[in-house]
């Protein structure tokens, strides 16, 4: 069992920067990747970011725009989210686990997933 808890959301404007964290407790495993989702109102689910050991990946709409870190020691993952745009306006969830590995395209380890509770991000034009 996995909890999965987001952190950093909140108002800001375009051209602006959020950094957010999300604290993972319970079992997980440092092989495992860990990302972000995003889902804006009246849209699906979209892959934003995620990190696998110490490869990154990025959805194509962040490219250049936004980082991901990990500390292993700490458990936590972290989005550095900079030049923000109205479009970026969406619920950011954590997670881990099937969903997440089968977006990366590689090895699928796991049987289900975990998701955080989802932290609000509004950039304001």
């Amino acid at each position: 069992q996995v909890q999965l808890v987001e952190s950093g959301g909140g108002l800001v404007q375009a051209g602006g920067s959020l950094r957010l964290s999300c604290a993972a407790s319970g079992r997980t495993l440092t092989s495992n990747p860990m990302g972000w989702f995003r889902q804006a109102p009246g849209k699906g689910r979209e892959f934003v970011a995620a990190m696998n050991w110490t490869i990154p990946y990025y959805g194509d709409s962040v490219k250049g725009r936004f980082t991901i870190s990990r500390d292993y020691a700490k458990n936590t993952v972290h989005l550095e989210m900079n030049r923000l745009e109205p479009e970026d306006t969406a619920v950011y969830y954590c997670t881990v686990g099937i969903r997440l590995e089968k977006q990366l395209g590689g090895v699928v380890r796991s049987t289900r997933d975990y998701w955080g509770q989802g932290t609000q991000v509004t950039v304001s034009s």
